[in-house]
């Protein structure tokens, strides 16, 4: 398991102890973090969840807007909040971040900004929500599609043994659901991103092959079965809420996370 590296630096200087032995003081904590348009979670090995809303009355703007940070200084103190909720220890800790398909290189940017400014971490690694998610949810093994249809941004993915083939995304999501927009537009909008990762899917077997398995859907979405229902009828496959569907994108990055910290790779 593998996420793209933003950046690593080392504490405590070079190990004394021989390669093939682990000196398991100096390794860091595995951390996964998911910064949500309605909530930011952050999970830390052996100390559990915490999260926090990002709109609350004490502030005049949501730290996160349609999947982009929006108040980085209020983004940075409250993710800095959470974290120290969960006792961390001295040592800085490894993170992987989720990022939302087709984040731009400033959403990125200002992601690594605030994630590092916020949390110090030793190595800060970004992984696909969608692929995390999957990950989380115990079905990357495979052709998959996968939707995570959060508060205001809904993602669809294709994935092959846990890699992302293609993405699409659109600014909606459960928040916007109104007497105007109903299920069946938060349906049509979803599938309609699946005909877009059809349409540019080069391997026509790995596309096939995962409409034939079913859309597996994580985030708010996944706990409106109205909307399960109107997914199954718009795309006429088999659809599917994930077990823990609002957590499955922070469990796949811890598990990550873990994976990074066992097995680290090149600087």
């Amino acid at each position: 398991m593998s996420a793209a590296t933003t950046g690593d630096r080392r504490a405590g200087g070079a190990r004394i102890a021989p390669p093939d032995v682990r000196d398991e003081a100096r390794e860091p904590t595995p951390m996964a973090v998911d910064l949500g348009s309605s909530r930011l979670r952050v999970w830390g090995l052996a100390r559990g969840t915490v999260s926090a809303p990002t709109v609350e009355r004490s502030r005049r703007t949501p730290l996160v807007r349609r999947g982009r940070l929006v108040d980085v200084a209020g983004c940075t103190a409250v993710l800095r909040r959470l974290w120290h909720r969960l006792d961390p220890p001295a040592q800085p800790p490894l993170v992987v971040a989720c990022r939302p398909a087709l984040a731009t290189p400033a959403d990125e940017q200002t992601m690594r900004e605030v994630l590092t400014a916020a949390l110090s971490p030793c190595r800060l690694l970004f992984i696909d929500t969608v692929r995390a998610a999957a990950i989380g949810a115990g079905s990357a093994a495979g052709a998959l599609l996968i939707a995570d249809i959060g508060a205001q941004i809904t993602e669809v993915g294709l994935l092959c043994d846990g890699h992302v083939v293609t993405s699409r995304r659109a600014n909606l999501g459960t928040a916007d659901l109104t007497e105007d927009v109903t299920v069946h537009v938060l349906a049509a909008v979803t599938a309609r991103l699946v005909r877009e990762v059809y349409q540019h899917t080069a391997d026509r077997q790995q596309i096939l092959a995962a409409l034939a398995r079913g859309m597996v859907v994580v985030g708010g979405g996944a706990a409106q079965p109205d909307l399960i229902a109107a997914l199954a009828r718009a795309l006429r496959i088999a659809v599917r809420a994930a077990a823990a569907p609002h957590t499955a994108a922070l469990t796949g990055a811890g598990l990550a996370a873990m994976s990074a910290v066992r097995h680290p790779g090149p600087a």
